[in-house]
C-alpha cells in the first residue's frame, strides 16, 4: 500500500501503510539530514524494513529508536527487524511488553491475527536485542524531539499515545478519524477506555494534529466536534 504524509516547514512524517491491517508505521523527524524516530511498525512481508528504509534514505534519516504505542500484532510484527536492522532500541510500556514474546495475549483466539501468525509460520517471537519500557507518562527528547508519553489504557493494558514536538498526536489505537480502538479484545477495557478518552484526550489542544494508527490524519478540533465516540452520550455511558 502507499505512503501518506504531514509537513510543516522542515518537520517531516511520513507513513508507511503496512501491507496488513493498514497500520500506519510513522517515521518522524525534525528535517532533512537529521535523527528520526519510527513508530509501529506492522505486517508486512518479510518485514516493513525495507520500505522504512526507503523513506529514511530518500530524507537522509538515522533512526534512534522505535516507538510501540502498545503491543498488538499488528503494531508490533517488524519490530525485530526494524530495531535490530538499525542496531536500535525498541520502546514499549512495561504492562505490553509481554506480548513482543506473546501476541496471542491480547488476541482472540482463531481471529484474524491468530490465521495470519499460523499462516506465516511464526510459532515463536523474540525481542528485539534492546527493549525499553515506559513505565508511566513521562517526557523524553528523541531525534532532537521532544515527545510526551503518555499512558492511555482502554485498547490494551499498555496502550500509550505520544505528542511530538507539541505539534503531533500519534494516538497509536486510542483515537481515529471518526472512531477509536476496540475494547473487546483480551487486556483491553471499556471503563478505561472512556477514562482516557475524557481525561487525557479531551483536554487537548483542538489544533494538535492526529496521526493515528490506522486510516487518515485528523485533528483533536475535529474530533472533537464529530467523533460520536468523544461525546457526553458515550463518554458518561456505562454500555
Amino acid at each position: 500500500m502507499g505512503e501518506i504524509g504531514w509537513h510543516d516547514g522542515p518537520m517531516i512524517a511520513e507513513s508507511v501503510v503496512a501491507d496488513y491491517f493498514a497500520t500506519n508505521c510513522w517515521i518522524l523527524a525534525p528535517s532533512r539530514n537529521s535523527e528520526c524516530i519510527i513508530v509501529d511498525p506492522g505486517i508486512s512481508m518479510p518485514s516493513i524494513l525495507a520500505r522504512v528504509k526507503e523513506i529514511t534514505g530518500k530524507y537522509n534519516l538515522k533512526p534512534v529508536a522505535v516507538l510501540l504505542t502498545h503491543g498488538h500484532f499488528d503494531h508490533t510484527f517488524s519490530v525485530l527487524p526494524v530495531a535490530d536492522g538499525y542496531d536500535i532500541p525498541a520502546m514499549i510500556h512495561s504492562k505490553d511488553r509481554g506480548l513482543l514474546t506473546n501476541p496471542m495475549k491480547a488476541l482472540a483466539p482463531g481471529g484474524p491475527s491468530q490465521q495470519l501468525i499460523t499462516q506465516f509460520g511464526s510459532a515463536t517471537f523474540a525481542e528485539p536485542k534492546t527493549v525499553v519500557e515506559f513505565q508511566s507518562s513521562e517526557k523524553i527528547s528523541l531525534a532532537g524531539l521532544p515527545i510526551e508519553i503518555t499512558h492511555a489504557p482502554g485498547h490494551t493494558a499498555g496502550s500509550t499515545f505520544f505528542i511530538v514536538n507539541s505539534e503531533l498526536l500519534v494516538s497509536g489505537d486510542v483515537l481515529f478519524e471518526g472512531s477509536i480502538g476496540r475494547t473487546d479484545l483480551p487486556t483491553g477495557s471499556a471503563v478505561e477506555m472512556r477514562k482516557t478518552l475524557k481525561n487525557l484526550i479531551l483536554p487537548l489542544d483542538d489544533e494538535l494534529i492526529v496521526l493515528p494508527g490506522h486510516g487518515p490524519q485528523t485533528t483533536i478540533g475535529r474530533e472533537r466536534k464529530k467523533n460520536p465516540y468523544l461525546t457526553d452520550e458515550f463518554l458518561d455511558s456505562r454500555a
